[in-house]
């Protein structure tokens, strides 16, 4: 007797959405991969290492001059003192106020008892170079500081050359400083995120030395060196 149940269908197997690619044909070789590979010529090495170009950064120069004269009084002298160092530097000063009290010399916080004058640029080495002729170009070790600055008094302005005496003015005496830096130091003026100038980036005493006799012709002599003329 033949069985009712309908018969069973096979299952169809199912087939992958994504088709793995086929494998590609081998590339046959032409002939010039065959060919073998030419050696590179090297070049010959230069005998002398090549010398590194001096950092901009590191140069010092000579940022200003500062002609100071301190009277310890206002009015008529000092009116007279500012024509005197505007004759001198070409350039208008202006008033050095006292910082404290001090009776002996009649002097107010506030008040004028001073002119100075800030020179730069070509201007500050030429008076430079006029104000150490009343030195004769030589000055003392010990007038460099640990900062790179050297300061020198001239107890008469009419020994700088070019300067002549006026009796209605008289005769005034001043300080004058010259002040060397490196690029860089502007960060410890600004006014917003004031930075000090690492010790490694300041300017010794030697190099400020060697700076300033090879920019102005200064000699500095020891106090050895002193004793002996």
């Amino acid at each position: 007797m033949s069985s009712d149940k309908p018969k069973e269908k096979p299952k169809r197997k199912r087939s992958s959405t994504t088709a793995k690619p086929s494998p590609k044909p081998a590339k046959a070789k032409t002939k010039a991969a065959t060919k073998p590979k030419e050696k590179r010529t090297t070049k010959p090495k230069p005998t002398k290492p090549k010398l590194k170009k001096d950092n901009v950064m590191r140069k010092p120069f000579i940022a200003k001059v500062v002609v100071n004269m301190s009277l310890g009084a206002g009015g008529e002298i000092l009116a007279k003192a500012k024509t005197v160092l505007e004759t001198l530097t070409k350039q208008k000063p202006v008033d050095v106020l006292a910082k404290s009290h001090n009776r002996d010399f009649a002097l107010r916080k506030g008040e004028p008892m001073g002119c100075k004058v800030t020179l730069r640029d070509q201007r500050a080495i030429d008076f430079a170079k006029r104000a150490l002729d009343v030195k004769d170009n030589q000055l003392p070790v010990s007038s460099v500081d640990q900062g790179g600055n050297v300061a020198f008094g001239i107890s008469e302005h009419i020994q700088i050359p070019g300067s002549k005496y006026d009796p209605d003015l008289g005769i005034f005496g001043m300080d004058v400083c010259v002040c060397t830096e490196r690029p860089g130091y502007r960060i410890k003026r600004r006014r917003r995120t004031r930075r000090r100038v690492p010790r490694r980036h300041r300017i010794a005493r030697e190099v400020a030395m060697e700076l300033l006799s090879q920019e102005l012709g200064v000699k500095f002599t020891r106090p050895e060196e002193e004793e002996d003329e």
